[in-house]
């Protein structure tokens, strides 16, 4: 049975025969008075499965490495391992979800399977992503992991969902600037608020983060009397944002000064005009 295709059959599957009557206690059976030398591997994985079945992860996550403890060499121990993977990530052990799903890279890194664990190994990363306010190193290890599922496994079922997780992680990136440049912005700490803005306009252009982004600039500059990069950042928002609030508003700000929406001067935003309007690279 193929794990990534039939995951969820795995899971919603209750073989219940085997593994309880193994098991002698039907109603309750503590993992620590169980003695799964007295099982089949089967046995044991069975059991691991109706506990997923029963929403109890953290037992099936037992069971799994028990087959794999106690029988390395048998195909089921290989299954064993990405379920333990699975079974980590449905109880938000995250570390350990982590770990099993790196094991089973590391020794099966040719098996059909070895996609799934590498987004697995993603999910166990993505999904601690917090709100906005929380440091975001688990952030960029989120985007190199889901890399590696688009890099290394394009034809696989899961690129195109680590293809939306990654923009998603992308965009909570940008985000993160732009509250740090906002707060910066408030208290009037304009160099320290422009240089946020920069990153987001220069290295996240295709988050939805952009137009405000180059507003805030607007806002930013004309606040330091710097009017050619006001105007320019004014001019590739009308190009690129025309139909946006923040469009509307650069646009109030600008000509309620006297001034027009065009690229002038020299500086960073007049070469982000030239590419992103004029389309000149050098």
């Amino acid at each position: 049975m193929r794990i990534g295709k039939s995951r969820a059959r795995l899971v919603g599957a209750v073989v219940v025969a085997l593994a309880v009557a193994g098991c002698g206690n039907r109603q309750s059976v503590e993992r620590g008075t169980v003695n799964y030398e007295n099982y089949t591997a089967q046995q044991i994985f069975e059991r691991a499965e109706y506990d997923l079945a029963r929403r109890n992860p953290k037992l099936a996550a037992q069971s799994f490495a028990e087959v794999e403890r106690l029988y390395p060499y048998s195909e089921l121990a290989k299954r064993a391992v990405i379920m333990q993977a699975f079974a980590h990530h449905q109880d938000k052990s995250y570390e350990e979800s982590r770990a099993a799903a790196q094991r089973f890279i590391d020794f099966y890194p040719a098996d059909e399977d070895a996609a799934y664990a590498q987004y697995l190994l993603a999910l166990s990363y993505y999904d601690q992503i917090d709100e906005v306010g929380r440091d975001q190193g688990l952030t960029f290890q989120a985007l190199q992991a889901l890399r590696e599922v688009i890099e290394r496994y394009p034809d696989s079922e899961y690129a195109n969902p680590a293809i939306l997780k990654f923009d998603l992680a992308f965009d909570h990136l940008a985000s993160k600037e732009m509250e740090i440049g906002r707060y910066y912005l408030r208290r009037d700490h304009f160099p320290a608020a422009i240089n946020r803005f920069r990153v987001v306009v220069e290295d996240f252009q295709t988050t939805t983060h952009t137009a405000e982004a180059l507003h805030r600039l607007v806002e930013a500059y004309l606040s330091l009397g710097l009017t050619d990069e006001a105007r320019t950042a004014g001019a590739i928002l009308g190009h690129n944002f025309r139909g946006t609030d923040w469009y509307e508003d650069s646009y109030k700000l600008l000509t309620g000064r006297g001034l027009t929406l065009e690229a002038a001067g020299d500086n960073w935003l007049r070469q982000v005009y030239r590419q992103t309007v004029q389309g000149r690279w050098l």
